[in-house]
């Protein structure tokens, strides 16, 4: 069993995509914020979000 840090959830509501503006939303199970507007998944690694799009996630 591996120890996943808990995220702070009133962080992840102040956090907006940084290419849109738009709201995010958490996905606990991949550990991702995902901007549906920018098509792409943030991760959050160590329970800190990698805002940077060139960490992010195409969505399919």
């Amino acid at each position: 069993m591996t120890d996943v840090p808990e995220v702070d959830r009133r962080m992840l509501e102040a956090l907006v995509c940084p290419l849109t503006q738009g709201p995010l939303h958490y996905d606990a199970d991949r550990a991702e914020l995902v901007s549906k507007a920018a098509n792409l998944a943030f991760p959050v690694r160590d329970g800190i979000p990698i805002m940077l799009t060139d960490e992010a996630r195409p969505l399919s």
